[in-house]
């Protein structure tokens, strides 16, 4: 691992093409390695910890912090480069592809959390009452409840008590990085589902998730799906949100099949 200004960077594999690859919210780049190793053949795969992630600096304060993270890793964007993100990081890997479609030669979107995509109705209501009840809990004072629920909900049943302490401490510790996406992930303030914004992405689009994740998922890919001009959606059978952790060998070839439509 390596650091540049204050952004910890990994590098998977040493392939001739090069790969951006971002984990997701509350996770560092490491939990992307399995994922990454058999894809080290074709690319070199360039990993950053987010800001306030891992072993990267903080979020700069007054920042919005999907922008932040915007402009922390744009600089590790390489023109003709692989792009892929998590959760979180596939918001921040969108954004970065609408504003340099020019440097991406393809785009793989792992559940993308960009909750303002998905259609109203009552799944993604439900999904409101559950972030509502973190928020919630967090201003009540109770952060570790606020982080427990977030777990249940998004943690890929690793059970909260199976956790290690510091794990669990380091998540509660991060929880208003959870509240503080809100604006972006919920009222999309950036304006990446603006009208016609996605319908411009001439790139080849693959989106990825499991098929036993977070019922708005589904939703929010069939949102994207409905714009964007050249997508595929895979689904990894018996996989919740976190698989490219409990699912490395299933994403990677989801990815690698991707990177063979691209030529």
């Amino acid at each position: 691992m390596r650091d540049a200004g204050g952004i910890a960077v990994r590098t998977f594999g040493t392939g001739p093409s090069p790969a951006l690859m971002l984990h997701c919210g509350l996770g560092q780049s490491g939990m992307l390695k399995r994922m990454a190793a058999p894809l080290g053949t074709r690319l070199t795969i360039t990993a950053p910890d987010l800001p306030g992630h891992g072993q990267s600096a903080d979020f700069p304060p007054d920042r919005d912090v999907m922008a932040a993270a915007r402009d922390a890793m744009h600089p590790f964007l390489q023109p003709g480069a692989h792009l892929v993100g998590h959760s979180f990081g596939a918001c921040v890997a969108l954004w970065l592809a609408l504003e340099n479609p020019e440097k991406v030669a393809s785009l793989t979107l792992i559940e993308p959390v960009l909750f303002a995509a998905a259609p109203d109705g009552p799944v993604r209501d439900a999904q409101r009452g559950i972030e509502d009840e973190i928020e919630a809990l967090t201003v009540q004072g109770d952060r570790t409840g606020a982080t427990r629920l977030f777990n249940r909900i998004w943690g890929g049943g690793a059970r909260w008590d199976s956790l290690m302490p510091d794990t669990r401490a380091r998540m509660v510790a991060q929880m208003p990085f959870i509240l503080a996406t809100e604006p972006a992930l919920w009222r999309d303030v950036h304006g990446l589902l603006a009208p016609g914004r996605l319908e411009a992405l001439r790139l080849p689009v693959l989106l990825l998730r499991g098929s036993q994740t977070v019922p708005i998922v589904a939703e929010l890919h069939r949102g994207l799906a409905a714009r964007l001009p050249d997508v595929t959606e895979t689904v990894i059978e018996g996989a919740d949100h976190m698989l490219p952790v409990t699912h490395p060998a299933p994403c990677a070839s989801a990815i690698a099949a991707h990177l063979d439509r691209v030529g």
